[in-house]
């Protein structure tokens, strides 16, 4: 009885490692071919260069330093600005001078904190209106502004910012939470 039991548990081990030696044949067939097909056809986005989210975390210094020259160094000369509510920001110079303008005469100190960073290539858009294929860096954040009359303000803030071919910006939408903004002017 005791030989039956071993060859039956023997012929069981056998026969299992069997049926993982074509499982694993068969993984590895469909992985490889999975390979092929998806090296033929990108995906509509897939994880962009690490080098867009050291282009965002250095034009948050220059932005928190006031060093607003360097910081605008970073646009293209045809970018175009987004806010959430809808109003627009159209070339270069737009946007430097109300972003200068706001930092260097109205913020006395500013700082972003909990960022979170995702650098996104766009392969194929998914809506022609609402995206454009391309590198984009998604960031969210908290920032605390104090202004110079002495108030301060903290809120949620997310933008996305499209890279061109020569890595500069030119499309930012920038969303933010207007709650505190508004209760801040109620003051």
């Amino acid at each position: 009885m005791k030989r039956i039991l071993f060859f039956v548990a023997g012929c069981a081990i056998i026969a299992a490692c069997n049926n993982k030696a074509a499982d694993t044949t068969a993984a590895k067939t469909d992985s490889s071919s999975a390979t092929a097909n998806e090296s033929k056809t990108a995906p509509p986005a897939e994880f962009a260069d690490q080098k867009f989210v050291e282009i965002g975390k250095k034009m948050s210094e220059q932005f928190a330093s006031g060093n607003m020259d360097e910081w605008a160094s970073n646009f293209a000369d045809n970018a175009v600005y987004r806010f959430s509510a809808g109003d627009s920001l159209a070339g270069k110079e737009a946007i430097v001078n109300y972003w200068k303008g706001r930092r260097l005469s109205v913020i006395d100190s500013i700082s972003f904190n909990n960022n979170v960073w995702l650098p996104i290539k766009v392969n194929k858009s998914q809506n022609e209106k609402a995206d454009t294929p391309g590198n984009w860096l998604l960031n969210w954040y908290l920032v605390n502004v104090k202004y110079k009359n002495g108030k301060k303000l903290m809120l949620a803030v997310h933008v996305d910012s499209h890279f061109d071919n020569s890595d500069k910006i030119d499309q930012v939408i920038h969303y933010m939470d207007t709650a505190p903004i508004k209760a801040l002017g109620a003051k």
